[in-house]
């Protein structure tokens, strides 16, 4: 087994004013030479956006991106006709494939909105562009994994496609309970963030914002030490 800790503090830190981000791998201003990717998994960011604050306009080609908010409610609008909010439990991928292009903005006038986004190097290139949202029920994580995400040719239950051998789970643990999760393939690695709470993973003791790569294993037992939230990436290694 392989283990890399990415403790909360280490993490980059951008502050903008109306945007205040946190990124566990290299991204815009913040480079690390160590902490360029976890396999395919390219940009993890914990991003803070003020009220009546947004993104602009901007492009993205070639990637999967997936946005799961945490607080709040971002509205988005693309120039594929699609104009929604994405609201707490639920989560949003776009498979940028030949180019598109998307803004995000905190409509609120009182409250900020936090959500996290991941960026997922996809296994082809130039694929039609898509975009899918949906809602996944509270009570289908507690206690479990509950997966969000998955390859568009092995989906299962109602989680969203992504152009990727890969899998994102959430799980809300309470105190003193055990999580088993079998990997998808051997070709695979897990990327474990703990959004709240602590756990543990082996000899590993995390806590809020703190994340665990682990690769070169067929199975991994997480065990909560308080109630927790996770989001848990099972991505391809090469």
């Amino acid at each position: 087994m392989k283990t890399t800790t990415h403790k909360a503090n280490t993490r980059g830190h951008a502050d903008h004013g109306w945007l205040k981000s946190y990124h566990s791998f290299s991204f815009a201003s913040y480079q690390n030479p160590e902490r360029n990717n976890f396999g395919m998994l390219r940009v993890l960011n914990d991003d803070i956006v003020q009220p009546k604050m947004g993104f602009g306009t901007h492009p993205h080609q070639n990637m999967e991106i997936i946005s799961i908010p945490l607080k709040g409610a971002l509205s988005h609008k693309d120039n594929m006709g699609n104009k929604r909010a994405i609201e707490v439990d639920e989560v949003q991928v776009m498979s940028a494939g030949t180019g598109l292009t998307h803004s995000e903005f905190n409509d609120s006038k009182t409250d900020e909105v936090n959500f996290l986004q991941l960026w997922i190097i996809p296994e082809e290139m130039s694929v039609k562009p898509n975009y899918e949202q949906r809602r996944f029920p509270i009570e289908g994580k507690k206690n479990q994994l509950q997966t969000v995400v998955a390859p568009k040719d092995k989906l299962v239950d109602d989680a969203l496609p992504i152009s990727q051998q890969a899998y994102i789970y959430r799980s809300n643990l309470d105190a003193n309970q055990s999580l088993d999760l079998n990997l998808k393939s051997e070709q695979n690695g897990l990327y474990i963030f703990v959004v709240e709470g602590e756990i543990e993973v082996g000899a590993h003791s995390l806590s809020k914002r703190d994340a665990i790569g682990i690769s070169e294993i067929d199975a991994i037992s997480i065990h909560s030490t308080n109630n927790s939230e996770l989001i848990i990436i099972e991505v391809p290694m090469s």
